[in-house]
């Protein structure tokens, strides 16, 4: 999300606490009254994998129906089973994320000289909050900008809280905002973490995260963005 700045708009891009929301979802969500694909798709075998399936890369009527639940409930579409490339990027997101741990600063990308500094990385999706190099919160999962609106990368400090924020330029409500680069915030969604394209180049997160990382941080407290979003 963005909102309007008197300056040029710029493109919109803890002890530790493990990955909330399940990584792998097999049977959950409803999945859309759609024709199911029986096609076997080129990530067939990796999907089957991902979900628990027998792994014979071949499409059955139960791989559709597992592939299908996982798409309906992550958002992705068409939602008809079909184990194409959005799918495993999903899932292959997903289990980068499961391997960061409670190490998501292990390569040290994110700056540890700094004090409480937040850390976004768009390449596995994933932000936390560190003292030093002392993981306070997180990782977490998040959303960031799609292709054509994507989270901008950098050094940043948060200039700007509104815990009842609304979006004038979306019209939608914007909980728990904090804006760190011209209208990119951190903010509360009601949608999956991994529901694709992507944000209008905010950093998208669960109300719990959300709401944590508005307790935790505060005016001129810096936020540093590093990597790439798959897809952009």
């Amino acid at each position: 999300m963005r909102i309007r700045t008197r300056r040029r708009a710029a493109v919109v891009v803890g002890g530790a606490v493990a990955l909330a929301a399940p990584l792998v979802v097999a049977g959950g969500g409803t999945a859309q009254a759609a024709t199911c694909n029986v096609t076997t798709g080129p990530y067939q075998r990796q999907v089957e994998q991902f979900l628990g399936r027998p792994v014979d890369g071949v499409q059955s009527a139960a791989d559709c129906t597992a592939i299908r639940s996982f798409q309906a409930t992550h958002g992705i579409t068409p939602t008809a089973g079909y184990a194409g490339p959005l799918t495993w990027r999903t899932m292959s997101t997903m289990l980068d994320q499961r391997a960061a741990g409670t190490t998501p600063n292990k390569a040290g990308k994110c700056p540890t000289n700094l004090g409480r500094i937040a850390c976004v990385d768009l390449t596995r999706q994933l932000s936390w909050v560190q003292d030093g190099a002392k993981l306070v919160y997180g990782p977490v999962p998040v959303r960031t900008g799609k292709d054509g609106t994507e989270t901008r990368t950098g050094l940043k400090k948060i200039y700007y809280r509104n815990i009842n924020h609304w979006s004038t330029i979306y019209n939608v409500s914007m909980p728990y905002s904090q804006f760190f680069d011209g209208g990119i915030a951190f903010h509360s969604v009601d949608k999956s973490m991994w529901n694709p394209p992507g944000s209008g180049g905010c950093v998208n997160m669960r109300i719990t995260d959300a709401k944590t990382y508005w307790n935790m941080l505060k005016n001129g407290d810096d936020v540093f963005v590093y990597g790439n979003k798959p897809g952009t």
